[in-house]
């Protein structure tokens, strides 16, 4: 027994070594040529690389190799690299959601052609350990979440494949479109994915926060090498992307289960403030009906817009049926405006992102607690109070939202072996809640998110006095400060870890990328 226990330790420790040095990084310039040799780049002799002896300098600063990553990158494919002060450079600045991203300066930003251009960038930022962000759509709210200051940005912007497979049940993405261009591409076909409801949110950092439409992920490891992931060939790592967030790699193509869609019905309806207890009625109902519809999906969100509360909801029916019997309950109530109607996908997405307008500074935080009317007007009570001391914030527009997750819902999340979320059929249904506030003046940045952050705690104390709250945080919705991956479970948490470091043993994607929500809850960026 004690030698059988020996040879398993033995084995363990082979295998994981085995691991490490199948995903290592580059250590040295011979091992960097040689990891730059799989995708024919010219000779390494003549670049600004630094000797290994220079290396050890940067402890000091780590971005202090930047600009000689930045360089290289040049010499190596000039076409992809723009430097502050070009129109290139200002033009993919500019294309951020919120002012805090935007705001935020990188030493360079590399915009790769292909995967293959994502790779050799990868290796030069880890040889020189030059700290980098990855952007798809940057449309997340804090500063460092997608860019980097001082730093490398490689931007997705150009890897926009769009490509159906032929029998049509499959449609490879790449992470530079914006749904509007997938819901587009797919229209002219009758064809239509699962994605995002705003038309200009990216499809990476939205897929890889929880969305399971996916059957294939063409992956940049740590490595530099580039694989494809799915249920078949690493049924680990294809659990991890499926809610890790950017922590295992840059994802570089989705292949995104397709099915046919033709026109739908959908729209919004306004309301005023009073009928608050109908809304909340009506949502409870709708989230907790058993024989709940499957085409009938819809969000509420309650706003304060110049001075005046009002209830917006939106909804989205997936066949051609006018007035569906799904959301009867909502559009009995009086309103306001009305603006339902037969239209595509696209057109939906695009109404609600007149909604969401860039060039704001912005903030997200989120909670997620069981379906309960009594608890949502309550709620509606503290974020009210919160919102009243913060009226004469220049270019204030909060909102509270509302997202029902039903148990039909929940039960597909177990499709292809299941995802990193932690959430099954037993815990639903379930209300996820997102504190959505842009405003104008960066003076007004600290308070504003302080009263967002006492909206979320004051509802998890009420909620929890209610026995109606849960851990669940959703990462796309998740503020800075919350620990996204410890609310999937401990076991979740533990298996995504292990995941990590299979994959990444240097953590690369934990330290080098430090941007976005981190598996150990060591989250970087900032607020303001």
């Amino acid at each position: 027994m004690h030698l059988l226990s020996l040879l398993l330790c033995f084995l363990s420790y082979a295998a994981y070594h085995v691991a490490v040095a199948e995903y290592s990084v580059p250590r040295t310039l011979a091992e960097l040529r040689s990891a730059l040799g799989n995708y024919q780049v010219g000779s390494l002799g003549d670049l600004p690389v630094p000797p290994e002896s220079q290396l050890s300098l940067k402890k000091t600063d780590p971005f202090s190799l930047c600009p000689t990553a930045c360089k290289t990158l040049s010499t190596l494919k000039k076409s992809i690299l723009s430097l502050s002060g070009t129109l290139t450079y200002t033009q993919q600045q500019n294309r951020y959601w919120s002012l805090q991203q935007l705001e935020t300066s990188p030493a360079c930003r590399v915009a790769p052609e292909n995967a293959a251009d994502v790779a050799i960038t990868l290796l030069i930022t880890e040889y020189l350990q030059c700290p980098f962000a990855v952007k798809s759509g940057g449309h997340a709210a804090f500063a460092g979440a997608s860019n980097i200051e001082r730093g490398i940005t490689i931007d997705l912007v150009n890897l926009k494949q769009l490509e159906t497979s032929p029998d049509l049940s499959l449609t490879k993405v790449g992470p530079g479109n914006r749904w509007q261009d997938v819901y587009n591409f797919l229209e002219r076909r009758e064809l239509a994915v699962i994605g995002g409801r705003v038309a200009d949110i990216g499809v990476g950092g939205l897929t890889l926060g929880g969305e399971e439409v996916a059957a294939n992920y063409q992956v940049v490891l740590a490595d530099g090498k580039i694989r494809d992931i799915n249920q078949q060939s690493d049924p680990d790592l294809y659990f991890a992307l499926r809610g890790g967030g950017n922590n295992f790699g840059i994802v570089t193509r989705f292949d995104l289960e397709t099915f046919p869609q033709g026109r739908m019905w959908g729209g919004m309806t306004a309301h005023p403030a009073s009928t608050n207890a109908s809304v909340y009625e009506a949502f409870e109902n709708f989230a907790s009906n058993p024989t709940q519809d499957p085409d009938a999906a819809l969000i509420t969100a309650y706003a304060y817009v110049q001075g005046n509360y009002l209830f917006s909801n939106n909804y989205m029916y997936a066949k051609e049926v006018a007035y569906p019997a799904a959301f009867r309950e909502f559009t009995s109530i009086p309103n306001i405006t009305d603006t339902q109607r037969m239209t595509t996908l696209t057109g939906l997405t695009r109404e609600l992102n007149a909604s969401n307008p860039g060039g704001f500074r912005e903030t997200y935080t989120t909670a997620t607690f069981k379906n309960s009317a009594d608890l949502q007007l309550k709620i509606l009570d503290i974020f009210r109070r919160e919102v009243e001391l913060l009226t004469d914030a220049r270019g204030f527009l909060p909102a509270l939202v509302m997202q029902p997750l039903t148990i039909p819902q929940i039960r597909l999340f177990r499709k292809n072996g299941g995802n990193a979320l932690g959430i099954t059929e037993e815990d639903g249904p379930l209300v996820i809640m997102n504190i959505a506030i842009m405003w104008s003046d960066p003076a007004d940045d600290a308070r504003i998110i302080a009263g967002a952050d006492r909206v979320i705690k004051t509802t998890h104390l009420l909620a929890r006095a209610m026995g109606l709250d849960h851990r669940y945080i959703y990462q796309n919705y998740a503020s800075l400060k919350q620990d996204v991956f410890r609310s999937y479970g401990e076991e979740n948490q533990r298996r995504l870890v292990e995941i990590s470091r299979r994959v990444d043993p240097d953590r690369v994607f934990q330290d080098l990328q430090p941007g976005y929500f981190k598996l150990d809850g060591g989250n970087g960026g900032s607020e303001s």
